[in-house]
């Protein structure tokens, strides 16, 4: 199945092809009763896209998450059930956690297929040696980003919450993508960016804020399900002699623009 080419949101040229990708914003009870708690990975400086930076965990797309996806059927179409499937591959592989999967007992078999993961076995195969299932429907979908440009890497990346409650979850650094994670609350990471301790892209920045607005994962999904998960694609523009990087108005985000001159844009 091919997706329609995206629009330009100024000129409503059609864009090139982009990488489809995608995230998981993970949420987690904060055991002193504060806001909801949010995992971060720290990208290593040398990573090509967004190095140095902090994002939530997740990736590309792969041919075998699209396989799977395939033989998996279900409601959603094939490009939405691949991605879903890569966010938890990826979140395996980045953070050691398996989330929005059935049947996951042993702490051990998740680091055993984080290991085969990086060894190259497919996202399937684990799930079959577990007995794992996929539970797709636990990934509510947030977002969904693009940048305009002709640019060398350019993704599409699709944004899903899920609801990890009161569990204790400390993850574990892959040391390859990845130098180091941290759990947070919204606000608490983009305070962290305002003091110069980490560094976040553009759309990383536009999400927190918009996760801020939210105090619980309940909240989230509400706010989520207010505003459906359609292509949004950032553009520039200059305002009052500023070049700036902006989203459209109506996705449910309080901040839509970011002189060019600050923005980290991956």
């Amino acid at each position: 199945m091919t997706e329609q080419p995206a629009l330009h949101p100024v000129t409503g040229e059609a864009l090139p092809p982009a990488t489809a990708a995608s995230t998981m914003v993970i949420f987690r009870d904060d055991p002193d009763g504060g806001p909801p708690l949010l995992l971060m990975v720290e990208r290593v400086k040398t990573m090509a896209f967004a190095g140095g930076a902090v994002v939530f965990p997740g990736g590309k797309v792969d041919e075998a998450d699209r396989h799977f996806a395939a033989e998996l059927g279900g409601p959603h179409d094939l490009h939405e059930t691949a991605a879903r499937l890569a966010a938890i591959r990826e979140t395996i592989e980045e953070a050691g956690l398996a989330l929005a999967l059935s049947g996951v007992d042993d702490p051990s078999e998740c680091q055993e297929a984080r290991a085969a993961l990086h060894a190259g076995e497919d996202l399937r195969a684990i799930c079959r040696r577990h007995h794992w299932d996929p539970a797709l429907d636990q990934l509510i979908p947030w977002a969904r980003w693009r940048p305009p440009g002709f640019e060398t890497r350019v993704f599409d990346t699709r944004f899903y919450l899920v609801n990890a409650g009161d569990a204790h979850l400390p993850g574990e650094v892959d040391n390859t993508e990845n130098r180091s994670l941290f759990w947070d609350s919204a606000s608490g990471v983009i305070k962290r960016a305002e003091r110069g301790e980490v560094k976040a892209i553009f759309p990383t920045m536009r999400n927190l804020e918009r996760l801020a607005l939210c105090d619980s994962f309940a909240a989230a999904a509400s706010h989520a399900a207010c505003y459906p998960s359609t292509l949004l694609t950032s553009y520039t523009e200059e305002r009052d002699g500023v070049m700036h990087v902006c989203i459209p108005e109506g996705f449910g985000y309080p901040v839509t623009a970011e002189a060019i001159t600050s923005a980290m844009r991956g």
